[in-house]
């Protein structure tokens, strides 16, 4: 009886001493005295001589030595036996060792040899084993590309082959590709992320177009441009109003919503106007210009430019631009003397504005002490001032008792010439809280129009804090109002558009472009909050990115801000928070000197470390929380 063994266990061929034979099974001792139990029907054969030490070496010689293919060449179509193949390539009656060599060859050669079974293997067909071959020449050539990538990237040079897919690359990578493993592989040996690599390597020349690229990437993937669209149907046959009304914007603003009007009517009582553009009166539901507001949901607001939800054509039509009669869907309201509303309702009219004015321009003559001195130097003097003492009227409603709190400021951005300019604007102005109040109580009877006659609309309620859009009106908390729609800017959101025609329908007594359950409300409701909520998203990334261009552009190292709570600071000259590690224990509203560095305008970061205390405001701990 032979005393050794050749068997296969998962998947590795090894020999053994026999110890003891159990017929089912054996007992054997390995080379280095390991003993097992071996099943018999993994032993392939057995034999005597030569010993098992070495045996495995001089049979991986002999299999290295074999030409798979050659042996590929020799086994032909069939399937056959190890041994049936030994002594046709050796040509005599194989040794252990030699049956040993060719066993190993096969089984180390899956692509030219399939195993169907214990020693048995059959030829891979041709058309299949040129295209395994195939594969592992491609997959050589691409590791070598791969570390070529590699060498240049460690080298500070992006390799060409990069070029074409950078967009891909660094917003959209395709994790299988070459190209994005090789950088990959590079950053992380570097230590820093494949973004600051490829910037450092000369492909990312503005990191600000870094930021705006990404989002327009996965929000406009087929840019911004509008394309060739038809014409903007004017609307026709609306009656002319009757007031000369005006507006009031920031100085950049182009898509004008908003107007107001006041005028006497017989008896002594007020008629107070607020009129809103109304681009639903020629932007029909499903109309191409419909369909680029229903895509883009919102215009998108940034530093330096903005992207219009409408076609430049569609704004220029329905703005409220001074010196012409524009179309508006108005809101009359009548009140006493003493602004206690007798009555609203709503017109559809072609509304002469008489001008468009501006805020910086405004707040020098209409502010506290021009009003308290009742020297409002303006042309529309008596129209802002009552206006105001209405809005006044509608707050202390509203609101109960207005006190006077401190607001954070509002802070705007000017980019011209990749140089930043950044105003602080202090909010709560009486420009703000009239113009607050008014669109307050425009969007809450609008929304009390449209819940009354049960006519579908798209509200805005918060309840517990969270505020959302919602099919069914409901009470808006934080207002302090019983229903409130968003319907006082439908040339800067779609949700307004959609409100709007709901309005007008209602005005007309016609039946509502969308009732309730309609697909197309709740579908554009859903999109709408995702999408608005990410655009604002965009609009705070790119503000942060200024703010950390304007301190290098002022080569501000040292700033001052006032303390939030533990470690965190709101900068004063900027709208700005951030983490202070260092900061000691202090209380609220303590205003502290810090120091800034290592600015990175990739990942819009920055280290602030504390130097002083400057003061402590005694009413800090109910500030800038």
């Amino acid at each position: 009886m032979s005393k050794n063994i050749f068997y296969e266990e998962e998947g590795d061929f090894k020999v053994g001493t026999i110890l003891a034979d159990n017929n089912t099974s054996l007992q054997v001792e390995a080379p280095h005295g390991k003993r097992s139990k071996v099943k018999a029907s993994a032993v392939l054969f057995r034999f005597d001589a030569p010993p098992i030490a070495g045996f495995m070496d001089a049979a991986q010689n002999i299999a290295d030595e074999i030409d798979v293919d050659f042996l590929w060449q020799c086994c032909g179509e069939a399937e056959f036996s190890y041994d049936t193949l030994a002594r046709e390539y050796f040509g005599h009656a194989p040794s252990p060792v030699e049956s040993a060599g060719v066993l190993l060859r096969l089984h180390g050669a899956p692509m030219y040899f399939y195993k169907k079974g214990r020693g048995r293997y059959k030829a891979a067909p041709e058309d299949a084993l040129k295209a395994a071959l195939a594969s592992i020449e491609r997959k050589k050539q691409q590791a070598l590309r791969k570390q070529a990538y590699i060498e240049q990237l460690a080298a500070s040079r992006l390799p060409p082959e990069f070029a074409p897919v950078l967009d891909t690359l660094l917003y959209r990578p395709d994790r299988n590709s070459i190209e994005w493993k090789a950088l990959e592989e590079a950053s992380a040996a570097l230590k820093m992320t494949p973004a600051r690599l490829v910037e450092r390597c000369g492909g990312l020349p503005s990191s600000h177009d870094y930021h705006v690229k990404r989002f327009l990437l996965e929000y406009f993937p087929r840019g911004t441009d509008f394309g060739t669209v038809p014409p903007v149907p004017e609307p026709v046959d609306l009656p002319p109003g009757d007031a000369e009304a005006f507006s009031i914007d920031d100085a950049t603003t182009t898509e004008i919503d908003d107007a107001f009007s006041v005028s006497r009517i017989p008896g002594g009582n007020w008629r107070i106007g607020i009129h809103i553009a109304a681009p639903a009166l020629g932007i029909a539901p499903g109309s191409p210009i419909d369909a680029i507001a229903r895509a883009r949901l919102s215009t998108v607001y940034y530093p330096g430019a903005k992207i219009t939800m409408l076609p430049e054509a569609a704004i220029r039509c329905f703005t409220l631009a001074e010196n012409r009669p524009c179309p508006a869907l108005s809101l009359y309201i009548e009140t006493t003397p003493g602004y206690d509303i007798v009555s609203a309702s709503n017109r559809i009219e072609r509304l002469n504005i008489g001008a468009n004015l501006r805020h910086d321009a405004l707040e020098q003559e209409f502010n506290e002490q021009t009003l308290a001195a009742g020297a409002i130097d303006h042309r529309y003097a008596n129209e802002l001032r009552t206006l105001w003492e209405f809005a006044d009227r509608l707050e202390r409603a509203r609101r109960g008792e207005v006190t006077e709190a401190e607001m954070r400021p509002e802070y705007n951005f000017y980019v011209e010439n990749d140089r930043v300019t950044i105003t602080r604007r202090r909010r709560g102005t009486p420009i703000d809280r009239m113009v607050s109040e008014l669109m307050i109580f425009a969007n809450r009877e609008w929304g009390r129009q449209l819940a009354a006659n049960a006519t579908a609309a798209i509200f805005r309620v918060q309840g517990n804090g969270k505020v959302r859009m919602s099919t069914v009106p409901a009470g808006h908390e934080g207002l302090g109002v019983e229903q409130y729609v968003w319907a006082s800017s439908p040339l800067r959101r779609y949700v307004d558009l959609l409100n709007q025609r709901q309005l007008v329908a209602l005005t007309r007594g016609e039946p509502p472009p969308c009732r309730a359950g309609d697909e197309a409300l709740l579908s554009a409701m859903r999109d709408f909050e995702l999408t608005y909520e990410a655009y604002g998203d965009f609009q705070r990334t790119m503000e942060r990115y200024w703010c950390l261009r304007w301190l290098t552009q002022e080569d501000r190292s040292v700033v001052e801000g006032r303390v939030i709570r533990e470690n965190l600071v709101r900068l004063e000259e900027l709208p700005l928070v951030v983490r202070v590690p260092s900061l000691p224990a202090l209380e609220p509203g303590t205003t502290v000197e810090l120091a800034v560095a290592d600015l990175d305008f990739l990942e819009l970061t920055l280290r602030c470390e504390f130097r002083s205390r400057l003061e402590i405001q005694a009413e800090g701990a109910s500030r800038g929380s």
